[in-house]
């Protein structure tokens, strides 16, 4: 059985009260657990202690972010665990420093993670349209991926030596939402991943 850790990277705004990713969540638990999988959480907003949740790290197949996109990137909550759980995993527990040495200071940044074996995948919610990626005619991303913004968050993770999944994402999810076929969305992205 595999064993899947799922964050709710979800920070509170008047505006976004959280709701699409706690559904999001709920819907990819129910459906893991229906194959077989042992699912745990966290939200980003609840207490946590950073050595549980380290071990968390290290007890999972699978890590799952669920995140709503602030500002291009992660939610500032999700950069704070970050800084505490990922810092207090290179002590070791997560990474062996990064992976340079005395004997080589220039060479290897990077790779002294010890979670070789582990995958994660982002889930991400944006009010950016579906069309702002991928088209060098569109003005902000000028032909960038979703994957492409999120370089930075995939980088950590292979910092710790995890493999991607697919990366799924909801666009649009403000002024045009299209909630229902997200849902189905979602259904085949799990399905076709584990």
């Amino acid at each position: 059985m595999k064993n899947i850790f799922i964050i709710n990277a979800h920070t509170y705004y008047p505006f976004a009260e959280g709701k699409l990713n706690s559904s999001l969540i709920e819907r990819m638990s129910e459906q893991l657990k229906s194959k077989g999988y042992d699912i745990r959480l966290q939200h980003v907003e609840d207490e946590y202690s950073v050595d549980e949740q380290v071990e968390l790290h290290k007890w999972a197949d699978v890590v799952i972010v669920q995140a709503p996109v602030n500002w291009m990137g992660m939610p500032w909550k999700m950069k704070k665990y970050m800084d505490e759980v990922y810092t207090q995993g290179m002590m070791g527990e997560l990474s062996a420093g990064d992976g340079r040495s005395e004997q080589a200071p220039k060479e290897g940044y990077g790779s002294g993670g010890l979670l070789t074996g582990k995958k994660y995948m982002l889930s991400l919610t944006f009010n950016a349209p579906a069309e702002a990626f991928d088209d060098k005619a569109q003005y902000l991303f000028e032909g960038k991926s979703v994957d492409d913004l999120f370089f930075p968050s995939h980088m950590n993770f292979k910092f710790f030596a995890m493999e991607p999944l697919p990366t799924f994402a909801c666009y649009d999810v403000m002024k045009n939402p299209e909630i229902e076929k997200d849902f189905e969305r979602l259904t085949s992205h799990i399905n076709d991943i584990f």
